[in-house]
């Protein structure tokens, strides 16, 4: 089992010293990757039903570094932590653009770059960077995934689809992952387990929250649904990574009673969770370890790591 977190892209402690203060000391305490964010904009009225919240309600703010920039800047902070976009909205940026900023990020982080990608929930913010419309978010990130592939992998290249067209053109450098960086694809939806069967090289859904909470038997009907969609595309499920997010709820004090929330209470406990989500196939879990201050953000990292990875690992 490995481990990544959640890195913050906003609020007060989303500064230059507080973003490489969290990466670095993640990278020493032995996780493997660190989750990055993806926000444009936000508009100032917002309709659109976030999908993590009971009530539909999303709890962000006005303000949030762009994925990209950041992923390039904890590249250079770092040496071994796989940077992974979590998740990517696809119709957000021009697809040949995109593909060649991450093929840079890859190259120059000499190949630690994982794109997490996802058709995105918000749909004023779609609509603010005129990307195509936001009904149609799912065929469009599936052919702008094609398009990615073939920047990274042909030369020259040359793509004609219903979205988006170009005559043959040199995209280079090509990644330094090959046949290119993993495509891990999010969300648990039906679309979205078709899109992994089909498209990714990973599947990595969010988890362990009260809208979505994705129990080890809901998460064991859904890996046997996505085998069987793998399987019928011809391709090898076994092949494909298996990444859960979920907060991480400060390990501590022991929980009594049958209701707890998984990944809550004592290290055992929450070793034990975890055991649980392993012997599903699940090869990475993801916790949020953020807080209102840095100290506190690093102190949920050591203890985590400290008296948790340990059990989880014997």
């Amino acid at each position: 089992m490995r481990f990544g977190f959640y890195l913050q892209t906003r609020g007060p402690t989303a500064t230059a010293d507080g973003i490489a203060a969290v990466v670095t000391r993640g990278e020493s305490l032995g996780f493997h990757s660190v989750m990055i964010a993806d926000h444009v904009v936000f508009p100032v009225t917002i309709e659109s039903k976030y999908p993590y919240t009971v009530t539909g309600a999303f709890p962000g703010h006005g303000d949030a570094f762009d994925q990209l920039s950041l992923m390039a800047f904890v590249a250079a902070k770092t040496e071994r932590l796989r940077l992974v976009s979590s998740v990517m909205i696809l119709p957000h940026r021009n697809p040949v653009l995109t593909a060649k900023m991450l093929a840079t990020i890859d190259v120059l982080s000499k190949g630690r770059v994982t794109v997490g990608v996802g058709v995105g929930w918000l749909r004023e913010e779609i609509e603010a960077l005129g990307a195509p419309a936001f009904d149609r978010r799912g065929a469009v990130s599936n052919e702008y995934i094609e398009i990615f592939k073939k920047c990274w992998t042909q030369d020259p290249v040359s793509h004609a689809g219903e979205f988006y067209f170009f005559k043959a053109l040199h995209c280079l450098p090509h990644p330094v992952q090959k046949p290119h960086p993993p495509i891990w694809i999010g969300g648990h939806s039906k679309a979205a387990l078709r899109r992994a069967a089909r498209h990714g090289d990973g599947w990595h859904p969010v988890g362990a929250t009260a809208a979505s909470p994705l129990p080890p038997a809901e998460m064991a009907t859904l890996l046997d649904e996505l085998k069987r969609l793998t399987e019928a595309e011809g391709r090898d499920f076994a092949k494909l990574a298996i990444s859960y997010k979920a907060p991480l709820y400060d390990p501590g004090v022991a929980v009594s009673g049958t209701n707890r929330r998984p990944f809550t209470g004592g290290p055992d406990q929450v070793a034990e969770d975890i055991h649980s989500f392993a012997k599903l196939g699940i090869s990475e879990l993801i916790f949020d370890v953020r807080a209102t201050t840095l100290n506190e953000t690093l102190d949920r990292m050591a203890t985590f790591a400290e008296t948790v990875m340990p059990l989880a690992k014997s």
